[in-house]
């Protein structure tokens, strides 16, 4: 089982298309679940101590819904950046514990420290900034790229 957590909604049409797209891709390989959890408005975030309440109630709703089994991969600008190759290793090893994956993107201010200490892997997609909304395409591509690069497919070149 792997489930995609993610603070907001996507509202984006074509970005939605694209992550069903990726979905369907993935269901012949493993059952996927995006579940998406109310992100706090950020009106006074350039305080220190209002970003830091906002990222504290998202990262509890985002616990709440993570179980004890569960192997958590964070999606964090201070993770690890690794090929698709490494990635698919990882997945696969990953996969292989049985234990659902969970892939947190955390909200717009970035993950509290609850959700950072609960992490079992922190990942970083790219030194690049993306949106919240596009890096959910983008980890439900690396995953399905993954499966493919596994399975010795063509996909991956």
């Amino acid at each position: 089982m792997i489930k995609l957590f993610c603070i907001g909604k996507n509202k984006d049409a074509s970005l939605r298309k694209l992550e069903d797209e990726y979905k369907k891709r993935l269901s012949a390989f493993d059952k996927v679940e995006v579940i998406e959890f109310k992100d706090e408005p950020d009106v006074h975030s350039e305080r220190e101590k209002e970003a830091q309440k906002i990222k504290e109630t998202e990262g509890a709703r985002v616990l709440e819904k993570i179980k004890n089994d569960d192997f958590v991969i964070l999606l964090d600008l201070h993770g690890k950046m690794v090929t698709s190759e490494t990635f698919s290793k990882l997945r696969s090893g990953w996969s292989a514990s049985s234990r659902p994956l969970v892939f947190v993107i955390a909200g717009s201010l970035g993950p509290s420290q609850a959700l950072v200490s609960r992490a079992d892997y922190r990942w970083k997609l790219s030194d690049l900034t993306f949106t919240h909304i596009m890096c959910r395409v983008l980890v439900l591509e690396q995953v399905y790229r993954s499966f493919m690069i596994e399975k010795g497919r063509h996909y991956h070149k």
